[in-house]
Order: structure tokens, then sequence, then C-alpha cells
């Protein structure tokens, strides 16, 4: 019997199996409006059989999106499109995940195939803010730093986005403080150098995230599922590290948060990261272990097997796909064939092919 194709049940929600798609920056939506490349590209997933979709970081505010083509979920538009992606994902028997995110000094780039760096005011740019006011990189945007008001209207911003979310037809909120965007840059005491109530002690740079996801929880129905996608480590010393990242997670934990993204880096530019395969399964397994908190595993996952082993050895609840999802959109299709599972939801559509 296989693991990876067996069920799992949070709050309210019942995930067909434990594959996830991870969410990927697709820089592609129109005043942060998704677009039918989102339609084909999530919807391809759901038919492909991955039991969660999680659609790419989703900006809570205009400023808060990394680059002008990022996808958004600030105005009703958005929640309309939203709407028809939501409803096909469902129809393919997958649940829709969201992430709502907001890069901070990250924020205000160009789209990876547009220029790199900072993208000027004058070009559709903004101020950007951090905790402290230092740029992530020489080319990238000088971030003011936020005053306690600022922070106020990002917790209501990250509120009023999850209440957003829901209305268009999302069944899994998680909360994206990772990757050196600007909840990250509020726990990693190599990005926030401030002297008040957000900064200086591990309890204080940690404040910023469990006041928004307990504010989220608070927002959205009971029965659905929170999860929080962090950084287990910055991978330089004197940085954030998975002993501080344990402790975040016993306090997300008490907010409401059901399961922990756990993933890696993006808050030091020149960070050597030993990137390999499942090189941030052992971040997922000691957080499940020490928090006692459901924890998803991601990075250079690639095979059935590897996947299998990873639920089945209990170092994490479900596996988080990427880049492998990209090359492969019916990954969980084959991987089931590999695994010897016979799948009885295949799109009957393609029942010929089976």
């Amino acid at each position: 019997m296989s693991k990876l194709f067996s069920p799992i049940k949070i709050r309210n929600i019942e995930l067909k199996n434990r594959i996830a798609v991870s969410p990927m920056c697709q820089y592609s939506s129109i005043n942060g409006v998704p677009t039918d490349w989102h339609l084909v590209h999530l919807g391809s997933r759901a038919v492909g059989g991955a039991g969660l979709i999680i659609t790419e970081a989703t900006a809570v505010s205009p400023k808060g999106r990394i680059s002008p083509d990022d996808a958004g979920i600030w105005n009703d538009e958005q929640v309309n499109a939203y709407k028809r992606i939501t409803s096909f994902i469902k129809s393919q028997n997958s649940v829709s995940g969201i992430q709502l995110a907001h890069a901070g000094r990250k924020a205000s780039t160009y789209s990876p195939w547009k220029g790199n760096g900072e993208v000027k005011v004058e070009n559709g740019g903004w101020q950007t803010i951090a905790p402290s006011s230092i740029p992530f990189t020489e080319n990238f945007p000088h971030p003011k730093e936020m005053n306690e008001n600022d922070i106020k209207l990002i917790i209501d911003q990250f509120g009023k986005a999850a209440k957003k979310s829901i209305k268009a037809g999302f069944e899994v909120i998680e909360l994206h403080f990772a990757h050196g965007y600007l909840v990250h840059e509020f726990y990693s005491p190599l990005s926030n150098h401030r002297k008040d109530n957000y900064g200086g002690s591990l309890e204080n740079r940690c404040r910023l995230a469990i006041e928004i996801a307990k504010s989220v929880r608070e927002t959205i129905p009971d029965g659905t599922p929170l999860f929080a996608r962090i950084s287990s480590t910055d991978w330089v010393d004197g940085g954030w590290d998975i002993d501080q990242s344990v402790q975040l997670a016993k306090w997300l934990k008490d907010v409401g948060v059901d399961l922990i993204d756990c993933s890696s880096g993006g808050n030091v530019s020149n960070a050597k990261i030993p990137a390999g395969p499942g090189y941030q399964i052992p971040f997922a397994e000691k957080i499940k272990k020490e928090a006692k908190i459901l924890t998803g595993g991601v990075g250079l996952i690639t095979t059935a097997e590897q996947a299998e082993e990873i639920i089945k050895s209990e170092k994490a609840d479900v596996v988080l796909l990427a880049r492998e999802l990209l090359r492969d959109p019916y990954w969980a299709l084959h991987a089931a064939k590999k695994l010897n599972v016979d799948l009885t939801d295949w799109p009957k559509q393609y029942l010929r092919a089976k």
C-alpha cells in the first residue's frame, strides 16, 4: 500500500494523496489578475493527479508584488478570475490552495526574462518596504524602514487577502514566510536591525509572522487548513537557522497554523546552498518531530520512489514538487504506475491511455 497515495485530512479538507504542486511564480498576470495561462498551468497539474494545487506567490497588495507581472488578490476582479481556476481544480477532485505573499525589499524587480534588479518608479516600479533600510543587493531597490503603522497595514492586508481567497474558492491558505520576502526579512537577524518590539530577540523578530498567522486564522473558516512556508535556514553563520525554525513552528502552531512548508534560503544573495536531491527534507523531519506539527517536504524531489520514502518514513506529511512538475504535469499519474497503485480517478477523457 503506497503511503504517497494515501489520503490525508487536515481540518475539514481531505487531500486524495500527499502530492502537492509547490507555488511557482509565472510572471504572467495583468494588474495582478491571473490569465488563461494560469488556468492551463494549474489546471493541467490537477488533471495530472496532484492532490493539492498551490498557486504562485500572490501579493496581498500592489506593492507586495515581486514584479509588476505578479499575481495578486486585493480586488474583486482578481477574485472573479480565480473562481474559474479553483472551480476547474475542484472538478478534477483536487484541492486548490493559494500562497499569500508580500515581497518586502525584494519587490519592484523585473520578471526573469525582462531584466534584472530594480524596476524604477518611472518604469512602473514603486517604493519598497522592509524591517530595516537594507537592500537585498546593490541593484535591488533601497527599501524604506517600516514604522508600526506600516506593520499594522500589512497584517490587515493579509487578513483581507485571506477573506478574498475564500471568496475565490480556495480551500487551503498558505502564508509565504520564506525566501527573503517580507516576513523572512523580519525573522532573520541578517535583515532585521530594529530596536523596537519587532526586532532584537527571537520572539520580537518572529512577532510579525505570528501576528499575521493569528489574523488570518481568525479571518478564515475554522475548517480551512492554514499552512506557512518558512525558510528553515539562511545557510549563513549568524543567520536564521533550523533551531530557530523549530521555535517559530511551535509559535505558529499555537495560533492555528496546521502545516509548515519547509524550504530554505533566499535572504542572502551569496549564500552557499548545498542543493541536491531532497536536501531540505531533514528540516521537515526535524520540525515535524520537535514542533509536533505537520510538515511539507520540498526541494529537488523528482522520483516516485524518493517521494514514497519521504512519506513512508514519516520525514514529512506531504511532498511539494516544483521543477519536476514543470517538466511533467502528469507526474502523479506516472508515479502511481511506478508504485503499482491503481488509481480510480484517472480523468475519464484520458482513460484510453491508462
